[in-house]
């Protein structure tokens, strides 16, 4: 019986399928998956380990399913994706430990001129569309605004965009606005902006579910921690780590001229305002109290950036490819503080054939721990991917912070593609200092020099849907590292070493 209802409705959906398709006879529907798993071996990935502490291994695990529609006047996709750790839900599970299930992707892209389709009469535009939904948004090198893909969970935004193509220039203007709640019995539109856990500790380590609205600070000791103590958590992240955005806007244009790129971008987005907060938790004879950030303020703080890139080609087979970015940010960062900051990167990549040679240079300023200036010069990488430009033991600006002092970074590539592209490996090496000083312990200043990493990853294609990844880092890190990571001096590990294992598999289910 239960075959039989599954024939029933695999027909049923089958015959929605096709029935769309009849509707228009130059659409097209995609029907694909992905399956990635990934075995990772973590001896100080993300920042330096204390000395007498192991190794950690584990087995993550990515899964989705993509719906894609195409048609001459609407694309809509929808991805479904699962995330989560081997072995984090028991071999049985009730209905009690909830669903492990997201919407990664959910968008149309309604088309309303498009010249190089006959069924439109009209199109004043080489195209243009106005995109919906919950959806990536990818730009240039994705050093700002990225998918984030390494990351198993992904990045996306719930945004509107309208997008315009006419000779030769794209411009695209996108905005977002995020909220908690819808609002019934709510006094105003605050937002809590991070995902907080589900419980804490209070200031005398008596657990309790966390307090609505409230992102908490917490000691070194694990309990929550008044203002003024040392905490290891605070509410404003790097590149979006820790804290979601009210709003955001952004223009973004770009022309090609030959085979050279220019692109620009105007951004802005911003913070709710907080306010330092307790709250009262009693158990039995005993009185603690979480301290935190709380959201309830009216108005935001304003951050804008906005920079420019250009990407020349040269050679008849692009053997040289130059880039070079500057990206200034200023207003108010997440907490108020007055911002003036800059990014600086070139880069210069040379293809002859099968191997390919990588130099580059990234300048993040940063604060100066000397100086009395009250505006803060810590550059934000705003949305990006920073696994892929400052080293894959993702040390700065991904989930584990960035130094106060910003980030000087010479690096050098080595890569090969073996003919037909079945097999790839690639030497990476970055050099990290400081951009600005930094104190010790005793108020000196620290060597500006952070470490040197080495990173090694090999590819394999096994068949056409099917890949293999493995990868090697290790780092030689100084104690300036220490500072830069807030860990105590001489309690840390120096030689951080990460490796993983990947297979990606993404097969197509239905074209048609």
């Amino acid at each position: 019986m239960y075959k039989n209802v599954c024939k029933k409705y695999r027909f049923v959906v089958m015959g929605l399928c096709l029935g769309l398709l009849a509707g228009r006879a130059n659409a097209q529907l995609t029907f694909s998956g992905q399956l990635r798993p990934r075995a990772e071996w973590r001896d100080g990935f993300g920042t330096l380990k204390p000395k007498n502490n192991t190794a950690a291994a584990f087995i993550s695990q990515r899964t989705r399913l993509a719906l894609n529609y195409r048609s001459n006047r609407l694309i809509f996709q929808t991805t479904l994706q699962d995330v989560r750790l081997w072995g984090q839900d028991a071999s049985t599970i009730t209905v009690n430990d909830g669903s492990r299930l997201s919407l990664h992707e959910a968008w149309a892209e309604v088309i309303l001129s498009n010249k190089s389709d006959t069924s439109f009469k009209y199109s004043p535009l080489d195209y243009f569309a106005i995109k919906i939904g919950r959806q990536e948004l990818v730009y240039d090198d994705e050093r700002l605004l990225g998918n984030l893909d390494w990351l198993q969970q992904g990045r996306r935004h719930d945004a509107l965009v309208f997008k315009t193509l006419h000779r030769g220039w794209q411009a695209d203007v996108g905005v977002a606005f995020n909220q908690n709640t819808d609002a019934v019995n709510y006094n105003g539109t605050y937002y809590t902006p991070a995902n907080v856990p589900a419980t804490i500790k209070d200031s005398n380590g008596n657990l309790v579910n966390t307090p609505a609205g409230i992102i908490p600070l917490i000691s070194a000791a694990g309990n929550s921690a008044k203002n003024g103590t040392p905490a290891i958590l605070n509410a404003p992240g790097t590149n979006g780590a820790t804290q979601n955005y009210k709003a955001l806007q952004y223009l973004y244009l770009s022309k090609k001229i030959n085979k050279t790129k220019i692109s620009a971008l105007f951004l802005t987005d911003q913070f709710g305002k907080y306010a330092l907060d307790s709250v009262k938790n009693t158990a039995g004879a005993d009185v603690g109290y979480v301290y935190g950030y709380r959201y309830n303020q009216p108005g935001v703080n304003l951050r804008y950036t906005t920079g420019l890139s250009l990407t020349p080609v040269l050679g008849n087979k692009s053997q040289w490819v130059f880039n070079g970015a500057y990206y200034y940010q200023g207003g108010h960062d997440r907490s108020g503080i007055d911002l003036s900051a800059y990014m600086l990167n070139v880069s210069a990549i040379y293809n002859p054939g099968k191997w390919s040679y990588t130099a580059g240079w990234d300048y993040l300023s940063g604060n100066d721990a000397f100086s009395t200036s009250t505006t803060s010069h810590r550059f934000d990488p705003l949305y990006g991917t920073p696994h892929k430009f400052w080293g894959l033991m993702d040390y700065f600006y991904a989930g584990s912070g960035s130094p106060a002092g910003g980030l000087n970074n010479p690096f050098g590539k080595i890569k090969y593609v073996s003919s037909g592209k079945k097999f790839s490996a690639e030497l990476a090496n970055h050099y990290f200092l400081l951009a600005n000083n930094q104190k010790d312990n005793t108020g000196a200043a620290v060597s500006k020099y952070l470490g040197t990493e080495f990173d090694v990853t090999t590819a394999y294609r096994l068949n056409k849907f099917t890949q293999a990844t493995l990868g090697i880092s290790y780092m030689a890190a100084t104690h300036s590292m220490e500072y830069a990571k807030n860990i105590a001096p001489g309690t840390a590990d120096m030689h951080p070493v990460w490796a993983y294992l990947q297979l990606n598999i993404t097969p197509e289910f239905l074209i048609k």
